[in-house]
């Protein structure tokens, strides 16, 4: 190494800061010689310092970053002291950024950096060195590692990781009180100098808010600062590397601060008087209106709760808070009355709900303010002079008869006339009417407590100048009782006596109601209508009695059966009695009194029967099954087909097919009324069994072009001459239609051409059940003359 490199890279060494101890800059290589070349290097207390070249090649070097040169920049150089110069030794350098960032001459062995390097990207690289021969390609020297160590320059500026901050702190705050801290970063090295010292500072927001040049934290610096004056504020910090002094690099970042919301403004009312109207029918619950107090606060601190604290009306009106709104409503309390009063006035009271102390000097955190509220006047209906009413009546007054009266008048201050009428859906029997002028309520029918005790009417009002305004109001009629019902006996009594009862033996127990219902309750008397040789009633005055035996024993034989008249009363005024009738048969029991047989006589003597009536009725009713069952026989063998001219009866014939109408070809073929001779011979009649078979008459075939209108009335002649053919009526349908029908009916008892040609009179001869159709055939002359 020539003395000019050693210096230059002694100077270079002079410049930093941090430059080891000469010990550390160079060491010896194990296996190398010791170089004799020495330097002297000026020491600040003038003594000269010696050093002695130890090895080949420094163990680390230097560099600044970012150079802005437009050669490579220069690192050092490394050289052996087996280096002759001749250039037989050859220099490799490897490791980090070996041939591309840094490159070594081979020959040389002087080092260059190819590009500009960033500390903040790498602090430093190790590397690794070595001389070989250049022929051989044997290493002359071992391998040595060093270190390229990059010095910062000052060439990034302080960062902070949030453009924009968001904060808040409470109004009115003290002075000095923190809101947010900030922190900015710088990539440079905090080890080397300034480069890395950051200090804040304010560039927007004051004079409310300051920073701490150290720390960064921001703070008030302005007392009393009011949210509802200004809410939002944006402060811009500056941090600046260098320690702060001219020439560092900043960065800036933008803090928006917003005052959030205290308790330190009070409810106010806008108006001292507030004027509401209601209309005097508003029922109760009703809003009136509304009162609100305004608070700048926001959120819980603005809440009120309002409530009326005095006044006239306050037993009339009652206020709510509706929480949504922050607002008071007024609801009616009470029915108002415009005649009554028509003005209230009432002191309504709003105030804080949630209240911070610390600004009770602020307060007082309520108001007050005056609400009157004015009564409207309406057409009211009528009013009753009670809510309900109740009568009460006894059943037997006179239809007519009235039985109370109800009173209502208009509140109204034009007093118009009232008109009662009665609800007929609660008066379906129109048992009650009632006087349309005076509300008098009076009978129109009977009444009968023990059909109904209770009658719920209804009474409308209405007055006479406005039929639409009305009021109804409901009527109890209580139907009080009259002894007007006799007592009955309570069951029916089947009763016996034994043959062998004995004088005084109990036979039945008897009981009674009433269906009156007197206040002292029902009291019964028993006794019989007449002294009876038999049987005596013995009251038990407990409204029941004892049916006892007078005689010593009984002959069902002679009298199977006792009517015992027993009369009945009770002890209500008017007395009411009646007589029921015991029925107490005769029958012959065992040595216990237990019923065994009764006679028949005593169980149809009530309903009015004999035997010999029993016995009569018996014996017709079964002649009747016989004649009836014998008429039925006789009918099944007589033959219900005619047989001869002597046996003529009515029949009735049913046909219960229908044709398809026109478009049914298929039902009637036309063609058999033009050919006759397509029928079947000898084919018989359905309706009856003849007594002797007739052959039926051949008649010539019609021509084809002959008019069916012409063939039916041959067939009709044809008909009516044949004296085999019975006088049946029957019903032929046919097909055809033509003209209007000149014969009228086909029937062959309606037939024009028969009503001159035949003679009916023998009809008469056929006795009297054949009476009917003489009179209807062989009568016609005298009908016509008639």
């Amino acid at each position: 190494m020539t003395i000019y490199q050693f210096l230059r890279l002694f100077v270079l060494w002079a410049c930093l800061p941090h430059f080891c101890s000469p010990e550390l800059i160079f060491r010896r290589t194990p296996g190398l010689q010791q170089m004799i070349a020495e330097a002297r290097v000026p020491r600040s207390d003038g003594k000269i310092l010696h050093r002695q070249k130890r090895g080949w090649m420094w163990n680390q070097f230097f560099l600044l970053e970012e150079y802005t040169g437009s050669d490579y920049q220069y690192v050092g150089k490394l050289h052996s002291d087996q280096d002759k110069g001749d250039g037989s030794l050859k220099y490799i350098l490897s490791g980090d950024g070996a041939g591309t960032l840094f490159i070594i001459d081979e020959k040389t062995g002087d080092i260059h950096a190819t590009r500009r390097i960033d500390r903040e990207e790498k602090a430093f690289y190790t590397l690794r060195a070595q001389a070989i021969n250049r022929r051989t390609l044997r290493p002359v020297e071992p391998e040595s590692e060093f270190v390229i160590k990059i010095h910062d320059i000052n060439d990034n500026e302080p960062t902070f990781p949030e453009e924009i901050y968001t904060a808040s702190v409470p109004e009115m705050s003290v002075v000095g009180t923190s809101v947010v801290q900030v922190t900015a970063t710088d990539a440079d090295d905090p080890s080397y100098g300034n480069s890395a010292r950051v200090i804040y500072s304010i560039l927007q927001g004051q004079p409310y808010f300051s920073v701490e040049p150290e720390t960064g934290i921001i703070r008030t610096a302005l007392p009393n600062m009011n949210r509802e004056n200004r809410e939002q504020y944006q402060v811009v910090i500056q941090a600046k590397d260098m320690g702060g002094q001219m020439g560092g690099l900043s960065g800036t970042t933008t803090v928006n601060i917003t005052l959030t919301d205290v308790n330190d403004n009070p409810p106010r009312f806008t108006q001292n008087t507030i004027h509401l109207r209601v209309l005097e029918s508003s029922p109760v619950g009703t809003a009136v209106g509304s009162v609100k107090a305004t608070d700048a606060d926001m959120g819980k601190n603005a809440e009120v709760d309002y409530r009326i604290i005095d006044g006239d009306g306050t037993d009339m009106f009652d206020i709510i808070t509706e929480k949504d709104t922050q607002e008071g409503v007024i609801t009616v309390k009470k029915p108002l009355d415009y005649e009554s009063r028509r003005l209230y006035t009432l002191k309504v009271e709003a105030e804080n709900t949630h209240v911070d102390p610390r600004f009770y000097y602020l307060g007082p955190f309520k108001d007050t303010t005056i609400v009157k509220i004015s009564i409207e006047d309406v057409d009211e209906p009528p009013v009753f002079s009670r809510s309900s009413y109740l009568f009460e009546v006894h059943e037997d007054i006179e239809v007519g008869t009235i039985i109370g009266t109800v009173m209502a008048r208009d509140p109204d201050s034009t007093s118009s006339s009232i008109r009662f009428t009665l609800d007929r859906h609660t008066d379906l029997d129109r048992i009650f009417n009632i006087h349309s002028g005076n509300g008098s309520l009076y009978t129109s029918k009977p009444l009968d407590r023990e059909l109904s005790q209770w009658h719920n009417l209804t009474v409308i009002a209405s007055e006479i100048n406005n039929p639409k305004e009305t009021t109804r109001v409901s009527v109890f009629v209580r139907i009080l009782d009259v002894n007007d019902n006799a007592p009955q006996f309570a069951v029916f009594y089947d009763t016996f006596v034994c043959e062998n009862a004995r004088p005084g033996q109990l036979i039945q127990t008897i009981s009674a109601v009433d269906k009156d219902d007197p206040l002292g309750g029902q009291k019964f008397f028993f006794s019989l209508a007449a002294v009876n040789p038999n049987f005596t009633v013995q009251d038990n005055e407990d409204n029941t009695a004892r049916i006892l035996t007078r005689k010593n024993g009984f002959n069902r034989h002679e009298i199977s059966t006792y009517l015992l008249p027993v009369v009945i009363s009770d002890n209500d005024y008017p007395i009411q009695s009646s007589t029921g009738t015991l029925t107490i048969r005769v029958c012959a029991c065992d040595s216990q009194g237990n019923m065994q047989s009764c006679s028949a006589e005593a169980l149809l003597l009530p309903a009015g029967l004999s035997t010999g009536a029993l016995i009569a009725i018996l014996l017709c009713i079964i002649i009747l099954l016989v004649v009836l069952f014998a008429a039925l026989k006789r009918q099944r063998k007589t033959e219900p087909l005619i047989l001869s001219k002597e046996d003529i009866r009515d029949n009735i014939v049913s046909y219960n097919d229908e044709g398809g109408g026109e478009e049914d070809t298929q039902a009637f073929d036309i063609g058999t009324l033009r050919n006759p001779a397509a029928i079947e011979e000898k084919k018989l009649r359905r309706d009856i069994i003849p007594e002797t078979l007739f052959i039926p008459r051949r008649t010539p075939t019609a021509p084809d072009n002959t008019d069916v209108r012409d063939f039916i009335n041959e067939r009709l002649k044809e008909h009516d001459l044949d004296p085999t053919a019975p006088p049946y009526d029957s019903l032929a349908t046919y097909a055809y239609e033509g003209n209007d029908s000149i014969a009228e009916s086909l029937s062959s008892l309606e037939s024009g051409t028969t009503e001159g040609d035949q003679n009916y009179d023998y009809l008469r001869e056929w006795g009297p059940r054949f009476n009917k159709l003489a009179e209807m055939y062989g009568g016609g002359e005298s009908d016509k003359d008639a």
